[in-house]
């Protein structure tokens, strides 16, 4: 588990193809590898990988087919820089939301506008996910928890402020960029307990019946 909080950026310095299959080299200069050890998890642009070799600044991930067919990584090329996370301790201050590294879909950037000090940027999520991104809830674009300030007919806007531009690789988007794009995790744990029995069918989902049935409406 993560918290979104951006500890350090980073970049693929290596990508070794294994039929289906990758095997990544990510390098980073300012993240402190001295607590991480073989097996451990980093949250690589929200990905969530295992480390299975460690250099002094950098560490190496297998990631599958099923991993490079979900998301961008299939496209990276070396040189991509990358948001980085360890994973959240006990102790951690939770100053983000709770976040699994297991990406739900890829959003689009529609637009990007300066507002003083800040930018709003604007993004097209897939229509399946619209159910789960709430107005003022959490949602997690390359691993970076962020604060949806307004929906839109097919997305949603994120208020960017100077220090998380600075912090992490969001400064470098523009219209047409592709990111990663993780739901709030609490929000598709309730619509699994709303549905009770009705969860194992594969094609249900909330509706307004079910609210109804379920002593919410």
């Amino acid at each position: 588990m993560f918290t979104g909080i951006i500890e350090a950026t980073g970049h693929i310095a290596a990508i070794k193809r294994s039929g289906q299959d990758a095997q990544l080299t990510i390098q980073s200069d300012t993240l402190d590898f001295s607590d991480v050890k073989l097996g451990d998890s980093i949250a690589s642009n929200g990905v969530c990988l295992t480390v299975t070799s460690l250099g002094s600044k950098s560490f190496t991930a297998d990631v599958s087919g099923e991993t490079l067919s979900r998301t961008l990584f299939g496209s990276y090329q070396t040189g991509q820089r990358i948001n980085l996370e360890k994973a959240l301790l006990p102790t951690t201050r939770l100053g983000g939301h709770l976040v699994s590294g297991h990406v739900d879909g890829i959003a689009i950037v529609s637009k990007v506008e300066k507002t003083g000090q800040s930018w709003q940027i604007y993004l097209q999520s897939p229509e399946e996910l619209g159910r789960y991104i709430a107005e003022k809830g959490s949602v997690t674009i390359d691993g970076i928890s962020l604060t949806v300030n307004e929906l839109t007919a097919n997305g949603f806007r994120l208020t960017i402020v100077p220090h998380t531009a600075r912090e992490t690789t969001i400064q470098a988007l523009q219209a047409g960029s592709k990111v990663h794009l993780e739901v709030d995790l609490l929000a598709r744990y309730i619509e699994r307990l709303l549905q009770g029995k009705q969860a194992a069918a594969p094609a249900s989902h909330v509706t307004m019946n079910l609210l109804q049935q379920s002593g919410f409406l």
